[in-house]
């Protein structure tokens, strides 16, 4: 209601639950909400953005996204491709991302050296602009030089992090091949939040072969 006649954005909208999902696809078509508690409906005029880290399709076919909402809001699709796979605007971000922050903490840092800023490129990105705003964040906090140079980087800057508090993927003796392999799939999944594109990217498998050793694991009880 309160964003009648303008604009609304739906972030993450995959995580939404389903049963959400289906309100939200009345209200896109008849164009008229329900307060809480209220009997009456109101009539709304409301552009409405949808975003996802996930692929669409992928996410329709695990039964995590409505096929008739995608549809519904699938009219004009912009895909943002991974940071990974735009590198040569990283030094613009990074500065633009600077600005902000300068403001935001009250900083006055006028860029990042040259050694960070490859250190970035080498880096694959796994949580793209968000990471990165994250990772320049902290470090705009402790740092009091004009240059953000690599000493104020998180100190496990470039390491996936582990998936429990204690440690990450140990591999002792007595795990086999297969149970070594589920874990460090299962491990990898978790990482990604269950983005099971950026999983098989990072395992080096192909996203066929990884839902095949889901499907072999969920067969096997595991």
């Amino acid at each position: 209601e309160l964003a009648d006649g303008g604009t609304l954005l739906l972030d993450e909208i995959g995580e939404m639950p389903i049963a959400t999902q289906a309100k939200l696809l009345r209200v896109l078509e008849d164009s008229r909400v329900r307060r809480l508690g209220s009997k009456s409906e109101i009539s709304v005029d409301v552009r409405v953005l949808a975003a996802t880290n996930k692929i669409p399709e992928e996410a329709v076919a695990q039964g995590q996204l409505r096929s008739d909402l995608y549809y519904r809001l699938n009219v004009v699709q912009v895909r943002m491709p991974p940071l990974r796979d735009h590198l040569e605007d990283l030094e613009d971000l990074v500065l633009a991302l600077l600005e902000d922050l300068n403001q935001k903490h009250n900083r006055s840092l006028k860029g990042v050296e040259s050694d960070v800023l490859e250190a970035f490129r080498q880096y694959s990105w796994p949580g793209n602009v968000r990471e990165l705003r994250n990772t320049l964040e902290r470090a705009v906090v402790v740092c009091s030089m004009d240059l953000l140079t690599q000493k104020y980087l998180p100190p496990d800057f470039g390491r996936p992090a582990p998936t429990s508090a204690d440690d990450g993927l140990r591999l002792r003796p007595g795990y086999t091949v297969a149970e070594t392999e589920r874990r460090l799939i299962r491990e990898t999944l978790a990482f990604t939040q269950n983005n099971k594109t950026r999983a098989a990217e990072m395992l080096g498998i192909s996203l066929k072969t990884l839902h095949n050793k889901l499907k072999q694991y969920e067969s096997d009880g595991g």
